[in-house]
């Protein structure tokens, strides 16, 4: 397997600074990917997107095989083609999907069967199919492998379970992906918050041999302090020289302690949702602009965010647009956020380069405590 090279360029502690290369662009690191769940990241223009500074967006594989399908997308040139996004995509698996928006699912050791939220139509999920369509329709970059995600809590054996299934599907994904020098594959570690299980997943993965690797099944309930404790056990078990990736995380101070603890990439609706709900994501934490107290503010949401919607326009008018029920307002905001993101993210880069991430941390707890 021929893997994008995965260059490190400075370390702080546990964490790391670097460049994943890809045919399509370099994936700056510690990166976050705006999700694209439909084709669209929601209420943006890839224009704008690409505008924030993001190298790589998410694409939902449940989702696009629903609508507008697999073969219609692969008819089109892929994902990029059709979306005009000309930098690396990465695609879920489908599998969370499936598990919890899909209707009258039957999961068996080779798959799992369902029906579509859209329409009730029937439709088959084997971890072949997962990567025909990632790979070969979609045409995504990074390709994930099937995995079952149960949420939590969960009973330990239900976990256990998930995980060795998880763990033959990977294989199974791995044949199936055969040797690609265009596009990876990311194996994804399971075992809930318990460590034994995690240590388990982790070692078979890394024995097997994966492009990248992605943890899996957090922010699924668990909490913060589980969900660190848990990255605790599992990141010194993967490779050192390969992208580590935090599936679905999530709130800024999650993505703070998460670098912290060594991880490279993140994926997240939160920016896009609350944007689309009136709320903007500041280093003190959400800001709700349909509150009376901004009616009258004249400041813009924060000058130091390279972005027009974070600089240029007023607490008070984006507060008018939300009250007004103006669709500029949703816009405004997801742009705002996706921007703030992407320069945390610049920002926590930076401070491991000069080696201040210790500092960079301890401020920003301040803020948020402030």
């Amino acid at each position: 397997m021929t893997a994008f090279p995965f260059e490190i360029h400075a370390r702080d502690g546990a964490a790391r600074t670097g460049v994943l290369r890809t045919p399509r662009g370099d994936i700056r690191t510690p990166a976050f990917m705006p999700v694209g769940t439909a084709g669209t990241v929601k209420a943006m223009t890839v224009d704008q997107v690409a505008q924030t500074g993001a190298d790589i967006i998410l694409g939902n594989t449940y989702h696009l095989m629903l609508r507008p399908g697999g073969m219609r997308m692969e008819k089109f040139g892929g994902l990029h083609k059709f979306m005009r996004w000309d930098k690396p995509i990465l695609t879920d698996s489908g599998g969370y999907q499936v598990m919890s928006l899909a209707q009258l699912r039957k999961l068996d050791a080779d798959g799992v069967t369902f029906r579509s939220h859209v329409d009730g139509s029937q439709h088959r999920l084997t971890p072949q199919d997962s990567i025909r369509i990632q790979a070969d329709q979609i045409g995504a970059e990074i390709v994930m492998q099937l995995d079952e995600c149960p949420a939590l809590p969960a009973a330990r054996e239900d976990v256990e379970k998930a995980m060795r299934l998880s763990l033959d599907w990977a294989g199974r994904c791995k044949r199936a992906f055969g040797s690609r020098s265009t596009q990876n594959l990311f194996a994804i570690v399971q075992g809930g918050i318990d460590p034994e299980l995690r240590r388990v997943s982790a070692e078979a993965l890394v024995a097997e041999g994966f492009d990248g690797y992605a943890i899996g099944g957090l922010a699924v309930g668990e909490g913060h302090e589980a969900m660190l404790a848990t990255l605790d056990v599992t990141a010194p078990l993967l490779p050192q020289d390969r992208p580590r990736y935090l599936m679905g995380v999530g709130k800024p101070v999650d993505i703070v302690e998460s670098v912290w603890r060594g991880v490279d990439m993140f994926d997240c609706v939160l920016p896009t949702r609350s944007g689309r709900h009136g709320q903007a994501w500041t280093d003190a934490g959400p800001l709700n602009i349909t509150n009376a107290r901004f009616a009258e503010d004249m400041s813009p949401l924060d000058e130091s965010v390279d972005c027009p919607a974070s600089r240029d326009y007023s607490k008070a008018y984006l507060h008018h647009l939300f009250k007004a029920g103006e669709l500029l307002g949703p816009t405004l905001l997801s742009w705002h956020n996706v921007a703030y993101y992407q320069s945390l993210m610049a920002r926590l880069r930076a401070a491991i380069a000069s080696g201040t991430l210790a500092d960079f941390r301890a401020e920003f707890h301040a803020k948020r405590a402030a």
